[in-house]
């Protein structure tokens, strides 16, 4: 027994270690990096909201480290060709996809032949933020509520159409996910991209929109449009008066934007880790949160699996929408 003993104490000794040299490795390794200019290549064209929100943490992130962070756009293609330039990166951590979430949860349902494997060529680094999705109307349109508006559409099958940026966008999936809740004969019209549906909006061409808040809230407080509700579990700061989906008695329908960083594959975990961290504290900064907020994106943060996690429960909530309806990319 004595013998037992001492050899299970040295075993937990050795154990123990061995761990604090880990962690010392990964503590060191996080004050090291990055060791040279970092990049992080965006899906979204320069200019628009989702390109602000990745240079405003590439600015900070340059800041903290004392190295340069630059934001490459490589628009195109769904998503596509920014996700396989940084599968196909140097899997060291300086490489950054600044991912929005449905060219790796969605786009692997809608395309048959996509250059990358989502599930396997990257690794996920942390859930930066959600946008949700508001669904807009002309302020002309007679209806106060979503109970009215839908009540509206009822009364007029397959006459309400609604827009979105693109057949398979994410504002496509929400009025068909609406159509479906709703059980109305809501029709879809596509458009180039989401400033020309809300144009046809405005214009009374088309009925509805489902819309990110990031550029909706302009719209609402400019009076252009009006917001009855908005796909999230709360209401957004940015647009206080905007009941959500549950309060106007539609329970558990939510339809947002999720972007999230993710790194090549075989990036090694102490990078992630690194990285992790480095976004951690940003995200937690009192003005970087304001800055958010204003614009109507909820700060997330937290693990690196939390991102992962969020990409599958999406893929699980829009299979079925998408093969219900036989949604094909356009």
């Amino acid at each position: 027994m004595a013998f037992g003993s001492h050899a299970l104490t040295a075993t937990c000794l050795l154990a123990f270690a061995a761990s604090m040299i880990m962690f010392a490795g990964a503590a060191a390794f996080a004050q090291a990096f990055p060791s040279q200019p970092v990049r992080i290549v965006g899906a979204n064209p320069a200019g628009g909201a989702a390109d602000v929100n990745a240079r405003r943490l590439a600015e900070r992130l340059s800041r903290k480290w004392g190295q340069s962070v630059v934001v490459q756009n490589q628009p195109g293609a769904g998503g596509s060709v920014a996700a396989n330039t940084v599968a196909n990166a140097t899997p060291n951590g300086h490489t950054i996809l600044f991912a929005f979430h449905p060219m790796l949860a969605v786009n692997p349902i809608l395309y048959r032949d996509l250059p990358f494997d989502a599930d396997k060529d990257f690794a996920s680094v942390i859930f930066i933020s959600k946008t949700p999705h508001v669904l807009l109307v002309n302020p002309s349109l007679p209806a106060a509520s979503v109970a009215d508006f839908i009540a509206l559409a009822k009364a007029k099958p397959g006459t309400f159409h609604f827009g979105s940026g693109g057949a398979g966008s994410s504002t496509h999936l929400a009025g068909e996910l609406l159509r479906a809740r709703a059980n109305a004969d809501l029709r879809h019209v596509p458009y180039r991209g989401g400033a020309p549906a809300a144009a046809a909006l405005m214009g009374n061409e088309i009925q509805f929109l489902f819309d990110a808040t990031l550029t909706a809230v302009a719209h609402i407080r400019g009076g252009r449009l009006k917001g009855l509700a908005i796909a999230n579990s709360v209401r957004a700061d940015a647009i206080p008066d905007v009941p959500t989906f549950a309060e106007s008695g539609l329970p558990g329908f939510e339809s947002t934007i999720g972007h999230g960083l993710m790194v090549p594959a075989k990036t090694p975990l102490a990078a992630i880790r690194a990285l992790n961290q480095a976004v951690n504290e940003v995200l937690q900064d009192s003005d970087y949160r304001k800055n958010m907020t204003s614009i109507g994106a909820q700060v997330i943060g937290g693990t690196a699996a939390d991102f992962r996690d969020f990409l599958a429960g999406e893929r699980r909530k829009w299979a079925p929408i998408i093969k219900q309806y036989g949604i094909k990319a356009g």
